[in-house]
Order: C-alpha cells, then structure tokens, then sequence
C-alpha cells in the first residue's frame, strides 16, 4: 500500500495498516532468532558416542515414567494406607473431609516415610554405581529390584504366595519359608500377591476403626428412639460426638502410628 492511498485510507484503517508494518518487525526478528538457535542445537541420540543418549534409552526412560504412578500404587505401602485412610473418613460419617487431596498427599508421604529405607538400598547399591559407571543397566536393574521384593515378600502372607504360585504355569519350586528362596520368583508372582494380601490388611483394619463409631451410632440411635424423637436423623447428633472422641484421643497420631508399625 503506497503513502498515497494510505493518507487516503479512513484515519481507523491507517492505523491499522502502520501497526501491521510495524509488527512486521519484531516477527521477523523473532524468526530470524529461532532459526538461528535452531541451527545451533544439536542433539545427540547416538547410543555408540561417549555422552550420547540412546533411543532405546529414551524410549525406555518415558515408559518408566508412564508406569510410574502404577509401580507407586502397586509395589509400595501406599494401597494399605489410602484405603484405611478413605475408610476412617467413611466411619466419622464425613462424606468430604479431608478431602481427597489432602488423603492422597498424607498417604503419599507416609509410603514415602514407610518405603525411605528401601529406596536407599536401592539408590546406594545400584543407582548410584550405575550414574558413575561401576555397573551395567542390567545388574543395577537386579541390585535396585532387590531390596523392593524383599519389602513386598515380608508383607506378603503366605497363602496369598502360594495362591499365585498354584495358578501359575512358568513359576519355579520354591520354598515359601526360605526368604532367599523366595527372591528367585519374578516379580509377576510377587506383585499380584503382595496387592491381595494389601487389601486383606486394609479391609481388616478398616473394619476395626468402623467398631467404635458403630457403637456411637447404636447409642445415639437408641436414645433417641427412646425419648421419642424418631424424626431426628441419628448421624446429625452422632457426628460431634465422634469427633470429639476422636480429638480427645488423639485420633491422627493413633493412625499413623498404627499405618507406620504395620509394616514392621
């Protein structure tokens, strides 16, 4: 658009064409430059050079990281404690307190608090020779494999054990009362048994916190039954009085301290 046409442009349209021109500028600057620090970065993902990253190690670093939220669930003591968790908030008779962040977060720390010394076994005998190349991959996958199976086999009851060793096909004879014997099964025997023997101890525990609110429950039901006020909803006055037993008690460091001694 010449200067001619543009002084006879509307003064709204000239002020739209010069912005135009001069966001032209700074676009193409910005251009230039990402082009240029385009041209200068170069990754490398060659597995055979000294300092190079690996596809198959990059594929396999972002499945690892994908899994990552299975292997927290499944191979640690976070099932145990979040179900216990849902379970007290269920037997106070709170539909949203605390809410479900805030027992996510508390069971996440306290695996991490329960699991601290499994994961510096594994870090000191197998992550760390492995980043100052002491080791293969392979033998600091076995050396940080290690010490989670043998956390997961003493948790793990015995016929839960031998359920999965029964259904199974490919599973070697082992003895069940030898600890080294059990570190030769793989980790597709260890991890279904390990999970069912979580959830027979979380449900066993959550039916053990139920008892005394039921018998709060039972109380204020049949006071109130019997002073005639069948209108009244039990739960409402049942509810400050649990909450008072629990508070009086000391209720959260019971819990926690029940949720850390369960795994010794």
């Amino acid at each position: 658009m010449t200067d001619a046409v543009l002084h006879a442009a509307p003064p709204r349209k000239r002020w739209a064409v010069r912005t135009a021109r001069l966001g032209t500028v700074p676009a193409a600057l910005i251009l230039l430059a990402t082009r240029a620090s385009a041209a200068s970065v170069n990754l490398n993902l060659d597995a055979g050079t000294d300092g190079g990253l690996g596809s198959l190690q990059l594929l396999f670093m972002f499945t690892l990281l994908s899994l990552a939220p299975s292997l927290l669930i499944m191979m640690t003591g976070f099932t145990r404690i979040v179900i216990v968790l849902s379970f007290l908030r269920s037997a106070l008779g709170l539909q949203q307190t605390p809410p479900n962040q805030v027992i996510v977060g508390l069971a996440l720390f306290l695996s991490l608090f329960v699991m601290s010394p499994v994961l510096s076994e594994a870090n000191e005998q197998g992550l760390q020779p492995l980043l100052k190349g002491e080791i293969t991959q392979e033998v600091a996958y076995d050396r940080m494999k290690a010490p989670v199976k043998r956390f997961m086999l003493k948790q793990t009851k015995k016929e839960d054990l031998n359920l999965f060793l029964s259904l199974s096909t490919t599973a070697p004879q082992v003895d069940v009362t030898d600890t080294e014997s059990l570190m030769k099964l793989g980790l597709d025997i260890v991890v279904p048994s390990f999970i069912t023997s979580e959830l027979k101890r979380a449900f066993t525990m959550g039916f053990l916190l139920f008892l005394p609110f039921m018998i709060i429950d039972m109380i204020v039901a049949s006071t109130l039954m019997s002073m005639g006020m069948v209108m009244l909803p039990p739960s409402m006055i049942s509810l400050p009085f649990k909450l008072m037993l629990f508070v009086v008690v000391n209720g959260w460091s019971l819990i926690m301290e029940m949720l850390i001694t369960s795994f010794h």
